[in-house]
């Protein structure tokens, strides 16, 4: 591969990945980003500020660029940053890049973005808009949909164990019976460089092999905790089934601690609705418990704040 690739957020957690399987097949590789962050690659990756309100400059950064792999969103709203701001910015980058003579875009999106949207959901209205955008772009396009992503970095697992390992109990919101289909990130990286070499436009919903339902998943967690590190505190966390609202009550509450937002109504809504499993034949190959087994002391043992990770306080805008 020997292509300019630019990859929004290789700095950052699953742009990293991608940036990391494009490098290794070879590929000349760029990044976008709103944040300074530490080069992780040693160099090899130029970095060039966002620009969304200078596209001019945006275009000339992905100059000569043959796919965009497009990681950028936000999880919630915050200040100025809002879901409706990070469309039209997004809206702007698939222009300038169609603009600057890209080839392609690999977007990564949401699982059901269309039935969020359907149930008056703004993360997954932003993302359902932006995938019918790209349809119309005439860009050669893959929309990439992952459910849960786990890995070390990744923050709801991490904090799940976090709170497991400390807290006297847990709430689960409601019956607990809704489900998850959690991929890895390597695995998710893996389906979009492979989506990224191709022509053809599709749509691929980037699932790991497993579903569990929430409290199964908990349990899991609880079970290995136990067994690995012999933790008896999470031994005798109890797991308590609460009404939605009270569940976002102390979830806000742990917020407040954390100076953080642990969870939010629109990814409460989307889990309970089952939006984070997939009908599709899973994409991704990596089984979700033996990978918890072999990382569970890695896990949980600080709070991951979603706050210091993406909003840090010197962007480059």
């Amino acid at each position: 591969m020997s292509n300019l690739q630019a990859v929004t957020g290789a700095f950052s957690y699953t742009g990293k990945y991608i940036a990391a399987k494009l490098l290794a097949a070879g590929a000349p590789v760029i990044t976008l980003t709103g944040h300074p962050r530490q080069d992780l690659f040693a160099g090899q990756v130029r970095s060039f500020p966002f620009n969304f309100q200078q596209p001019e400059q945006l275009s000339k950064a992905l100059q000569g660029t043959d796919t965009l792999y497009n990681t950028y969103w936000v999880r919630f709203e915050r200040g100025e940053t809002t879901f409706a701001q990070a469309v039209e910015n997004t809206k702007t980058m698939f222009q300038v890049a169609a603009k600057a003579g890209v080839k392609r875009i690999v977007h990564i999106s949401i699982a059901n973005p269309t039935a969020g949207a359907d149930r008056q959901l703004p993360y997954y209205m932003g993302k359902a808009a932006l995938e019918e955008n790209l349809k119309a772009s005439g860009l050669s396009y893959a929309i990439i949909r992952p459910t849960v992503v786990f890995s070390r970095e990744d923050i709801l697992i991490n904090n799940i164990v976090w709170l497991l390992k400390r807290m006297p109990f847990f709430a689960v919101p409601g019956a607990g019976k809704y489900q998850l289909q959690p991929v890895f990130v390597e695995d998710l990286a893996e389906i979009a460089v492979r989506a990224g070499q191709s022509r053809e436009n599709m749509i691929i919903d980037a699932v790991g092999p497993e579903k569990y339902t929430f409290t199964g998943l908990i349990d899991l967690i609880k079970e290995i905790i136990r067994e690995q590190s012999g933790n008896t505190r999470a031994k005798g966390t109890g797991i308590i089934h609460v009404p939605p609202l009270v569940a976002l009550y102390c979830a806000k509450l742990v917020g407040l601690w954390s100076r953080d937002v642990l969870l939010t109504k629109d990814e409460l809504a989307g889990l309970m609705a089952d939006l984070l499993i997939s009908d599709q034949a899973p994409a991704g190959k990596t089984s979700f418990q033996p990978w918890l087994r072999a990382n569970i002391n890695c896990l949980g043992n600080e709070y991951a704040s979603e706050l210091k990770r993406h909003f840090p306080p010197s962007p480059f805008h």
